[in-house]
């Protein structure tokens, strides 16, 4: 995994930034119920995200939380008294708390036996008829039909942790229910030959290490293709939507 600590200064200009978060910000709100209540954003990185939500919808009390300092420090700048530090397997905060829990492009990024524990924290913070809502697929929305998908098309892939059906397998175990879909574009982040060879070689695909005889002949395929850097068309992200049934009220005789 990458070290986020290191990433958080560059991490918003390296992924799209602010047309990325505007349009995850708006995807996200479209399958959020409106009205006053609480808000988390577990996962919340630098921020990008979780401020456009608050600004969204301001009856909305809204906070983050991340577990990596450098990223709580820069998300905190943008939502003073807003960021808490936290492990989103084990999250500082009562049962039920929130109206809204999301968590965007985080599933992805753990180990398989973590994706449920991080939905089951989601479902215990939410309170019964809140909406839990999570990016899905995320390495799949990649895979655009360029001639650059074609050259990797043979690399070796773990099974996503971030399988729709695997999270919404984890999300009916902690009593949830599907409640809408969603997707939004990755604005900036089409890939490039040129791109995609410094993100081999920085080991962002992780069955393929840095320096590795394999890994240096995927690069020289794609330093083949042409227009070395003209982006490819950009990812699209699929979100999911889960609601916690309110208890069904007593029969009167």
């Amino acid at each position: 995994m990458l070290d986020y600590d290191k990433e958080a200064a560059d991490y918003d200009t390296s992924r799209g930034g602010e047309a990325r978060a505007r349009e995850a910000a708006r995807a996200v709100l479209g399958l959020i119920p409106g009205g006053p209540g609480r808000l988390l954003d577990v996962a919340c990185g630098t921020g990008i995200v979780t401020r456009r939500l608050a600004a969204a919808r301001p009856e909305l009390r809204v906070t983050g939380a991340d577990l990596t300092p450098a990223m709580v420090r820069r998300a905190s700048a943008r939502l003073p008294g807003a960021i808490v530090r936290a492990d989103s397997r084990r999250l500082p905060f009562p049962d039920g708390a929130f109206d809204a829990v999301t968590s965007i492009w985080l599933l992805h990024l753990l180990d398989p036996e973590d994706v449920g524990a991080v939905v089951g924290e989601c479902a215990r913070v939410l309170r019964p008829g809140g909406v839990y809502v999570t990016t899905v697929d995320k390495a799949a929305a990649h895979d655009v039909g360029s001639d650059i998908d074609t050259v990797l098309a043979a690399r070796p892939r773990r099974p996503a942790a971030d399988a729709a059906g695997t999270v919404t397998a984890h999300a009916a175990r902690h009593g949830l229910a599907p409640a809408g879909h969603g997707s939004f574009r990755g604005s900036g982040q089409g890939r490039s030959p040129r791109t995609t060879i410094a993100d081999l070689r920085r080991g962002w695909f992780t069955l393929l290490p840095p320096g590795e005889p394999r890994t240096e002949e995927f690069a020289a395929r794609l330093a083949g293709l042409p227009d070395q850097d003209r982006p490819r068309p950009d990812p699209r992200f699929s979100l999911r939507a889960f609601r916690k049934p309110a208890p069904t009220p007593p029969r009167t005789p």
